[in-house]
């Protein structure tokens, strides 16, 4: 699907992130959020059984919020958003509260985990584009005496991560290797989908 500059859609990102709304905004795309309403583990329970990937649990999520809100606005060019981390195939879920955070980064710790980030965009209920990429990330061995004090630092922004981390804060002092690019790790591969963007020309290229 090709849209003209004339006739381009407005834009809508089906995702109340701050993290993403943010990427979009420092991007200067003018754009408008608003969340899905499906129901994530429901979606994804029934992926389990067909031996689906933590990139196609992934891919499947974006494309669903991003379907999701389409049907409420079908004028609008609609951009999914999921993000799976997981760690010799299992998939982790944000932590429920502080040692569920704190389990997780034992679990990560000294081991390399990846984060697969899908988008999708979807127009009038039909999918036009999708992608996942995927990021390795090593974290360093962490003690658990380290681990206590970095959660009573970040506080209940452990819990807003998969990871009970945030790269772009104290995050990074996790971390002893990174494979991939920022804003994969983010939550959103904005390059990809700024190049598909313009492509379409829903953005000015």
């Amino acid at each position: 699907m090709n849209i003209s500059a004339s006739s381009a859609p407005p834009l809508v990102l089906a995702s109340q992130s701050p993290f993403r709304r943010d990427m979009l905004q420092a991007a200067g795309l003018a754009f408008e959020a608003l969340a899905a309403g499906i129901d994530e583990r429901a979606v994804e329970a029934p992926l389990a059984e067909t031996g689906a990937t933590p990139g196609d649990v992934a891919q499947v999520l974006a494309e669903a919020k991003a379907l999701d809100v389409g049907e409420k606005r079908p004028d609008a060019l609609v951009i999914g958003c999921d993000q799976t981390l997981s760690l010799d195939d299992e998939l982790f879920h944000k932590p429920a509260d502080m040692e569920a955070a704190r389990r997780h980064l034992l679990r990560l710790s000294g081991r390399t985990h990846q984060l697969h980030s899908a988008v999708a965009l979807v127009r009038s209920g039909e999918t036009v584009w999708r992608h996942v990429s995927v990021a390795h990330l090593t974290m360093r061995p962490l003690t658990p005496e380290f681990i206590g004090r970095h959660l009573a630092s970040v506080g209940q922004a452990a819990l807003s991560s998969v990871g009970a981390y945030q790269i772009e804060g104290q995050g990074i002092q996790l971390f002893e290797r990174i494979d991939g690019d920022y804003f994969t790790i983010v939550g959103l591969p904005l390059l990809t989908l700024l190049a598909r963007l313009r492509d379409l020309g829903a953005i000015d290229g």
